[in-house]
């Protein structure tokens, strides 16, 4: 039994459990179609118990689930027990943040959008820590140069033999403010124009003069899973990340970014917008 399922394991119950409700059937019921006991179910759906891709196969059977796609891909969820490298950090930082890097380590597909940072998979050591250190209540040096190698770790995603494709909205307002100083500033938008070079990074500028926009007062961090109903959305708030998944919450989001990348300059001249700011620091 697990005390702290991760959030991979606790989305996995969670898909189960809607497929379950959607073919009309209490837990109760679930078990004696699968010839087990009532809390065997409830602890799969929270997360607590694991459960084999055969299982959830047969669980898909008995749910009447006609979306083989979507069955396979919650069987690939069963079966991935790997230990991330985010485990390193199981005992030193939130939960929630491992539960981040393990949905951006399967993910897809990377969108995001921010009016005030820089994304974190962009961000360097330097501007991270400035970032961190604004952080209410304050951070002790040890605990930012945790959370900066630990963001650090997450860019990895960028890097690997199959990088995860990375689409991001920034607003002028993000790439204007000086954390840390215009020489901190300044190598951050060095280091962003850089990235906007690699072929699995897209970024776009939402200049001040595009005026009112969609989803404007957020940031939108948005992980493509191997199928729709498997996206995650996460937003960034003061006491931590938090997670969505519902139907209704995907859709809002995906056309949230939809329209905001419609708002923005296109990737060319996002490069050349990035880089006049550059210019006039």
């Amino acid at each position: 039994m697990r005390n702290n399922p991760t959030g991979r394991q606790l989305r996995l119950g969670t898909e189960l459990r809607k497929l379950r409700e959607r073919a009309g059937l209490t837990s109760t019921q679930a078990s004696k179609l699968l010839g087990v006991q009532q809390n065997q179910i409830s602890n799969v759906e929270a997360g607590r118990a694991g459960v084999s891709p055969e299982r959830v196969r047969a669980l898909a059977c008995h749910y009447d689930c006609g979306d083989k796609a979507l069955v396979e891909a919650l069987s690939d969820m069963a079966t991935e027990r790997t230990r991330g490298w985010w485990e390193e950090y199981r005992e030193i930082l939130p939960a929630v943040l491992l539960d981040l890097a393990e949905v951006e380590h399967h993910s897809t597909m990377l969108r995001t959008a921010v009016t005030v940072h820089i994304p974190g998979l962009f961000q360097t050591t330097d501007y991270a820590r400035e970032i961190f250190r604004q952080d209410v209540p304050e951070m002790s040096p040890p605990d930012v140069e945790h959370r900066v190698s630990f963001r650090v770790k997450r860019q990895a995603v960028l890097y690997r033999d199959s990088p995860t494709p990375q689409h991001a909205i920034i607003h002028e307002a993000a790439l204007r403010m000086q954390f840390g100083g215009r020489s901190v500033t300044g190598a951050q938008l060095k280091h962003l124009l850089d990235m906007t070079e690699r072929p699995h990074v897209t970024v776009h500028v939402i200049p001040f003069d595009a005026g009112a926009f969609p989803g404007s007062g957020q940031s939108i961090y948005y992980a493509q899973g191997p199928l729709p109903p498997l996206d995650t959305v996460n937003l960034d708030q003061s006491h931590g990340p938090v997670f969505l998944d519902s139907e209704a919450q995907l859709d809002k989001y995906r056309v949230l970014l939809d329209r905001m990348e419609a708002t923005s300059l296109p990737p060319a001249q996002s490069r050349d917008f990035i880089h006049k700011v550059i210019q006039d620091l």
